[in-house]
């Protein structure tokens, strides 16, 4: 296949930034509301180890509820099946920080990205490693081939001032019993893990292991077997945007995960992976850009996995 994948990059950057100015950045964060909503990037890495990127593709950023694909990847490879007693598959249908179904459904949360179920996920990580913030930290440093990815305390920090539903949502889970170790524990890995900054670039080679059947191409190391990495890949299509899901997968067609610091990582299985960055966020919590971005990426390469 001979795309011009820079070319494709360059039209799409023209094409979408007299959209910039729109929508508004997270600031229900305080951290997150100072940043400059008119930075835009977009990178992409392939498995043959070519690598394209325009805008702002290495500004560092606050990844936010991306960083969920690293743990439930950590989490899933080290405990297998037995993750999907504590938590679902399903898409839930409500807010990435609703406490309604829990209550009604015992408190199993419906998947690992919305915040119930990435906080599971933290949870077995707690359990399973010493120190779970150093392993969060190795491991995508390791997948982004980058020894320098750090938290931002700042934004963690920020996180824990205003994170009054997340705490809500651990301690309706812990009284179900659904949650093992100490929740402030928890809730400070959990809150770390979201203030990780990465740029696009970084962010892209991070996701390559998805696209390349589980496997880090940059090492060679199993990171999934090829049947949990289509698994995580199927959870990233049908719950990785939340509410917007549907509509992610209507006009891109790919699996892809969000955060409200603005950043879409996607995959295209056997080929590729791209991240797109732009603070700004539609009412669903996703960069409004960012879709766009995506949506006339898969148009333009005809190329998704439908």
């Amino acid at each position: 296949m001979n795309t011009n994948y820079q070319q494709i990059l360059d039209e799409i950057y023209a094409e979408t930034r007299p959209m910039l100015g729109q929508g508004r950045v997270a600031d229900y964060i305080p951290a997150l509301a100072k940043v400059n909503p008119r930075q835009y990037g977009i990178a992409i890495h392939t498995l043959s180890g070519e690598a394209f990127q325009v805008g702002d593709a290495r500004v560092p950023f606050s990844i936010q509820s991306i960083s969920k694909v690293f743990v439930l990847a950590m989490v899933f490879g080290r405990i297998g099946e037995t993750l999907w007693t504590r938590v679902g598959r399903e898409p839930s249908g409500n807010a990435f920080n609703s406490l309604v179904q829990l209550e009604t459904e015992n408190g199993i949360p419906r998947n690992p990205f919305i915040n119930a179920g990435a906080l599971v996920c933290t949870d077995h990580l707690v359990s399973q490693t010493s120190d779970p913030l150093l392993n969060i930290l190795s491991f995508v440093r390791m997948l982004s081939n980058n020894p320098k990815v750090g938290f931002n305390e700042e934004v963690a920090e920020s996180e824990r001032q205003t994170g009054f539903r997340n705490a809500a949502l651990i301690n309706l889970m812990k009284s179900f019993g659904n949650i093992e170790n100490d929740v402030d524990e928890v809730l400070k890995v959990y809150f770390h893990q979201c203030a990780l900054m990465l740029d696009c670039h970084d962010l892209a080679r991070a996701f390559l292991f998805l696209a390349n059947r589980g496997i880090n191409p940059w090492n060679g190391e199993q990171i999934l077997t090829t049947s949990q990495a289509k698994r995580v890949n199927a959870l990233m299509q049908v719950c990785g945007l939340y509410d917007d899901s549907g509509e992610f997968a209507f006009t891109v067609g790919l699996p892809g995960k969000s955060g409200v610091g603005g950043g879409i990582v996607a995959v295209i299985p056997n080929l590729l992976s791209i991240c797109v960055w732009s603070p700004a966020l539609n009412s669903h919590g996703t960069s409004l850009v960012g879709m766009k971005a995506l949506e006339l990426f898969t148009t333009k390469t005809g190329i998704s996995i439908f």
